[in-house]
């Protein structure tokens, strides 16, 4: 690909993360916290705010305004203080059995309607804090995010009582490999230029994140599944046989960035050849286009309804992992799926008449839901994978010209 092309790729991914933006500053807000359910047009349909939502659009506030100079703005600033305070405020709920558990959602004043038996609220909240902590040198908002993180890798690791899960006979322990990606995903937030002694603190976790992500590739290598067991074997049934290539992609590039970070060549080789090339390879539809958003290893219907649809995070995965895997790579193979899968988001998943991106297409790629806000779809992969693309094609950019 010419440095023309890139350049161009530049300037419409920076030209599209600013409509994305503008859609959410001009809809999302309210008095405290943020509307989440928000249709097509802007206009909020629920009131209902979802924790992890909240603290996805505090976080990327907080990393527009410190990674991008045309977005250190007041009413960015303004607006990811005002969503911390919400969080700190509310999202807590101490009657859970754990002062430090999270609701899943809460009614527009912070009241909270319901908790999950999982731990994605409280990720979010500590990736929300600590980013915060960093745009407003709030020493005692880093100590709160650490806190809870300790509190995370206890309940993952030791003790997984207070996520209110019972122990039944029948159900066989599981590793599913969004929890390690998630807490790897931490350890980066958590330690990115924070020094020694705090990469320290988190290296053992780091790297058990990283094993038991690299126990999905199965099969002999051939396949990354979704859930294995907690000894990295493959489950029997419909769970075990279980493929999400957006996730697979989505772990490819956090391995990536760990590799890169701890200069580990193998471990950067395994997740360009495993978790990028493999996953994209079986996943992307040969017909319609697009990604598959849940396959069957041995080729049975998967049970999930929605898993032959076209979702928008699966790609935005894809756009990071590929322009990631070429920076790294300099592979014009990685390039030219990049490509291809941009030129497919942007035209099928972009609205370009009102802003943001829809988020939920049939397989033919025709829009089924068109909602811009829900509860699972919020402001975090599109302006994530945008930020992250332009930022790598920025500096492949300034790589040419030195």
């Amino acid at each position: 690909m010419s440095v023309l092309k890139l350049k161009q790729h530049r300037q419409l991914i920076g030209e599209e993360l600013d409509r994305v933006v503008a859609f959410w500053l001009k809809y999302s807000h309210d008095t405290q916290g943020f509307f989440n359910c928000i249709g097509s047009d802007g206009k909020v349909y629920d009131e209902l705010k979802y924790v992890w939502l909240q603290g996805r659009q505090v976080w990327m506030y907080c990393r527009l305004y410190r990674t991008l100079e045309r977005f250190r703005k007041p009413e960015i600033l303004e607006a990811a203080k005002a969503g911390g305070a919400f969080l700190q405020k509310f999202a807590r709920v101490p009657s859970s059995g754990s002062p430090w558990k999270c609701a899943f959602c809460l009614t527009r004043d912070g009241k909270a309607v319901k908790i999950q038996r999982t731990i994605f609220s409280e990720c979010f909240y500590i990736m929300a804090i600590d980013e915060l902590s960093r745009v407003t040198e709030d020493k005692d908002m880093q100590a709160e995010a650490a806190q809870m993180m300790d509190h995370l890798i206890h309940w993952v690791r030791v003790d997984p009582s207070v996520l209110g899960r019972p122990q039944l006979p029948g159900d066989q322990p599981t590793n599913s490999m969004a929890i390690p990606m998630m807490l790897l995903c931490l350890v980066q937030q958590l330690t990115d230029g924070r020094g020694a002694d705090v990469a320290q603190r988190y290296k053992e976790i780091g790297a058990w994140s990283v094993k038991n992500i690299l126990q999905h590739v199965q099969r002999g290598g051939t396949a990354v599944l979704e859930n294995v067991s907690v000894e990295g074997g493959e489950l029997a049934g419909c769970q075990g046989r279980l493929q999400n290539p957006g996730h697979a992609l989505e772990a490819g590039w956090f391995l990536l960035q760990y590799a890169a970070d701890h200069g580990d060549e193998a471990l950067r080789n395994t997740a360009i050849s495993k978790f990028i090339e493999l996953p994209y390879h079986c996943g992307w539809d040969k017909q319609h286009g697009g990604l598959f958003y849940f396959l069957d290893v041995d080729g049975y219907c998967p049970t999930q309804l929605e898993w032959n649809m076209k979702l928008w995070w699966p790609h935005c995965e894809a756009l990071i992992a590929f322009l990631m895997a070429y920076s790294q790579s300099r592979s014009p193979a990685h390039l030219d799926v990049f490509s291809e899968v941009y030129d497919y988001t942007i035209s099928h998943f972009s609205d370009a008449e009102n802003g943001e991106w829809f988020g939920y297409l049939t397989q033919e790629g025709k829009v089924t839901l068109d909602f811009k806000g829900g509860p699972f779809k919020g402001f975090f992969h599109v302006p994530r994978c945008l930020l992250m693309c332009e930022q790598i094609l920025e500096g492949l950019l300034q790589k040419h010209d030195s």
